[in-house]
């Protein structure tokens, strides 16, 4: 049985609260899971004790016989000192710009190092005459 720990939604409509569970990675996202890790709250403010409670001893139990965190709560987990900090993908399809003006940006740095170059050439030949 593949273990996650995960986000289980909660709460009313645009005013999100989740439980932080280990549940069985095939069941659904707020389905049956097997224990509740701790809380998290994002409506409260960043510094409130109450956004974020763990489970500690639980945590690191359930990690210990494999349980795989999900990108968020591993992000939750690094930050309270239990775990990596998971890589963020640098560069996606959809954050770059479009082919044309990928071709404009090309063509403006060739002609900007043209430029520096152009300019960078004939003032070690004016100090060769002196």
């Amino acid at each position: 049985m593949s273990l996650k720990i995960r986000l289980a939604r909660g709460g009313a409509k645009k005013r999100p609260y989740y439980r932080i569970v280990v549940a069985d990675a095939r069941s659904p996202r707020d389905g049956l899971f097997i224990e509740r890790l701790g809380s998290y709250n994002p409506m409260v403010a960043k510094d409130h004790p109450e956004r974020l409670v763990l489970k500690e001893d639980r945590i690191r139990h359930w990690l210990s016989v494999g349980a795989q965190p999900t990108d968020r709560v591993a992000r939750f987990l690094a930050g309270a000192s239990m775990g990596d900090k998971p890589a963020i993908p640098a560069q996606t399809k959809k954050n770059q710009p479009k082919a044309k003006a990928q071709e404009r940006l090309k063509q403006a740095e060739e002609s900007a190092r043209a430029a520096a170059e152009a300019a960078a050439a004939p003032a070690p030949a004016e100090t060769a005459s002196e």
